[in-house]
């Protein structure tokens, strides 16, 4: 069962980075120490477990999709992700997610880094996630608030003429 959302925030070190690995289905295959402290989990709940036990509620589906997309096709990808902790408390990170290769290219796992964020950078990441997530909420399948997020995240980068990397780097201002 998902845990309930507290509305507390929990944060981590500028220093410190959280590190997970997952097979090509997303189940986590290793978690650091940084974490286990973080999302409140032991190693044995939380390895082979689905990553989007982490998934928090306010999180757009549309953009885990985009995520999918780009890390499956061989790409990595850089995103801000607000989880919920086992216990419902919720922290976000800025994560760099990357795909894992074998001998013969074929993708064996994925890799993730994540960092605390910029202040300045989740007031404008997380109003735009607002706005996508009330977007999905408006429709009644999971298959079409997820196409609807995606038109809206597609609208917003037009309106800006820009692509969804440069936004995220544009607001981190790295």
């Amino acid at each position: 069962m998902a845990p309930t959302p507290t509305g507390h925030e929990r944060t981590f070190g500028r220093d410190e980075i959280i590190v997970s690995k997952t097979d090509p289905t997303g189940r986590i295959t290793y978690a650091n120490d940084v974490f286990l402290r973080v999302a409140g989990y032991q190693p044995h709940e939380i390895l082979d477990a689905p990553h989007s036990i982490l998934r928090h509620p306010d999180m757009p589906r549309s953009v885990f999709k985009l995520a999918w997309d780009r890390i499956q096709s061989g790409q990595e990808i850089f995103a801000y992700v607000k989880n919920i902790a086992r216990n419902g408390d919720h922290y976000w990170v800025f994560a760099h997610i990357t795909p894992t290769f074998d001998d013969d290219g074929k993708i064996t796992g994925y890799h993730s880094s994540r960092r605390t964020p910029d202040e300045g950078a989740l007031k404008i990441i997380g109003d735009l996630y607002a706005a996508i997530l009330a977007e999905e909420k408006r429709h009644t399948t999971k298959a079409l608030a997820i196409a609807a997020g995606e038109a809206l995240i597609a609208k917003v980068l037009a309106e800006k003429n820009t692509t969804y990397d440069e936004l995220v780097f544009a607001v981190t201002g790295d």
